[in-house]
């Protein structure tokens, strides 16, 4: 991975990240593809349509089905899917969180029930990177221990501790399996927990950026319940412990307001379902806030869905055209309105940029909050 920083704005950073695979310019969103898919697209779609430059696949969605073995076979995800662009996967640790009925850590790592056919399965940190080696990812988040919040401190102490272990037991694998010729050319990052308590953070960070032989360093454990403020106080107070010279990747964010926040706050990558997931529940994102399009108010609006977007689904199709899709559940609407959320959210992450790079951020963050009537 070669990085560097484009520009900065106060700690708002533009920067740039190649991989084997792609050139990424930052800041980023990473459409979320957790079965190799991102839902209803495809690699056109995500490669010629959004110019989507790095998308994220689930490791423990694609271990179960159809297999990291089946995906090695096509040649890795890149073969798999035919989106040759970037490809980051995460290490298993959110499934641990969000199916906690069916999982539970210990020491060594974390048992999984499949919630397919309720078979047993246990992630370590080598397998976690044993199954990105055969996804052939280009970057491959390493196995922590993600706790809800609110945690006691007792158990957020535990979960820094079992990943920080975790983080040094992958990194001595990964550099071991690369001198065997495995995971060449793929990069893997480290995940800070400590929940939003200053003190645990300022200890995971420091122990994890440490490990200096990480190639970037992520930000977990938020916008998992807190309160909007508080991820924000504790995303600013953690990034000064982070290194500069690497990217920074706040994980599971987030709105379009939770992006202009962290990337103010020096955040370069940024994942979450919300744009696609909220498409098919007829939320679609605008310029100007949000829209429900089943709402009987556009039966008959001829406008698109924002007059400022230029995504495929504005420049050709209505409001009134999405709101019979949607009533109709026809399987147009669920790719035509996952094309504009998609289009918006890396649109704004572009304008971002150009604000970063000319020094103009504060003025863009306040146009973006007049536009929203905020």
């Amino acid at each position: 991975m070669i990085f560097q920083i484009d520009n900065t704005d106060k700690s708002a950073r533009a920067c740039t990240i190649k991989t084997v695979h792609s050139t990424i310019q930052t800041p980023v969103f990473m459409p979320v593809g957790t079965a190799g898919s991102v839902k209803s697209l495809d690699a056109h779609d995500m490669m010629d349509e959004l110019k989507a430059q790095i998308i994220l696949g689930n490791t423990y969605h694609l271990y179960l089905r159809p297999g990291d073995k089946v995906i090695k076979h096509f040649g890795g995800l890149h073969g798999f899917t035919k989106f040759s662009n970037s490809f980051l996967t995460d290490s298993g640790g959110f499934q641990a969180f969000s199916l906690s009925n069916n999982s539970k850590p210990d020491t060594n790592g974390i048992k999984f029930k499949s919630h397919i056919d309720g078979s047993m399965h246990y992630f370590t940190p080598k397998s976690v990177l044993n199954i990105g080696y055969n996804l052939n990812s280009d970057i491959m988040m390493i196995l922590d221990d993600l706790v809800a919040l609110p945690a006691t401190k007792e158990r957020i102490a535990l979960s820094i501790k079992r990943t920080t272990d975790w983080a040094k037991e992958a990194i001595e694998y990964h550099k071991n399996q690369n001198e065997k010729g495995a995971g060449v050319g793929q990069n893997i990052f480290a995940i800070i927990q400590g929940g939003t308590d200053k003190e645990f953070r300022k200890i995971s960070a420091s122990e994890l950026c440490a490990l200096e032989n990480y190639d970037g360093y992520a930000i977990g454990g938020l916008s998992v319940g807190e309160e909007n403020q508080h991820m924000y106080d504790t995303v600013e107070f953690t990034t000064p412990f982070m290194p500069k010279e690497k990217p920074r990747y706040l994980m599971g964010v987030g709105t379009p307001e939770d992006l202009v926040e962290n990337v103010e706050r020096g955040i370069d990558m940024f994942d979450c379902v919300m744009p696609t997931r909220n498409a098919r529940n007829g939320t679609l994102f605008t310029t100007f806030g949000k829209i429900n399009i089943k709402g009987a108010r556009y039966i008959l609006d001829d406008d698109p869905i924002d007059k400022e977007c230029d995504c495929y689904t504005c420049r050709n199709y209505s409001r009134g055209y999405l709101n019979h899709l949607f009533r109709s559940r026809e399987l147009t609407y669920f790719r035509l309105a996952s094309l504009h959320n998609l289009h918006y959210y890396l649109a704004l992450m572009k304008q971002m940029r150009k604000a970063i790079l000319n020094n103009n951020f504060q003025k863009f963050k306040k146009d973006f909050y007049t536009k929203r009537g905020k």
